[in-house]
């Protein structure tokens, strides 16, 4: 039997891309202890129409999803994250490891 690849719509695997990256620094995420799991429960505001997540900048549009509960329902459901909407969001090993294609398309930050 066949395992099915998981689909994301281009919201959902944007945020993804961007709670991967929140996963990275030890100032937005945490490692849950006796897992390896990442919890993240600081999500960057935006000022202006952008926001600063890690390295990159991106619109705030591109980030909607931080604030969306459907999205976060979606991640869950599809075994990628675990949900506390609106506290706090555990990316799972397979959440972590999940390949978006999208890490190279966000601008790089130079302030």
């Amino acid at each position: 039997m066949t395992k099915k690849a998981i689909s994301l719509n281009s919201l959902q695997s944007r945020t993804l891309a961007l709670f991967q990256e929140l996963a990275k620094s030890p100032k937005t995420s945490s490692h849950v202890e006796g897992s390896d799991e990442i919890a993240i429960a600081l999500m960057p505001e935006p000022h202006g129409n952008h926001v600063h997540i890690g390295r990159f900048v991106v619109s705030a549009k591109e980030a909607s999803g931080f604030s969306n509960e459907k999205v976060w329902t979606a991640l869950e459901r599809k075994g990628l994250a675990r949900s506390d909407f609106p506290i706090k969001i555990i990316l799972t090993r397979k959440g972590q490891e999940f390949d978006t294609g999208l890490a190279q398309e966000f601008e790089t930050s130079d302030h």
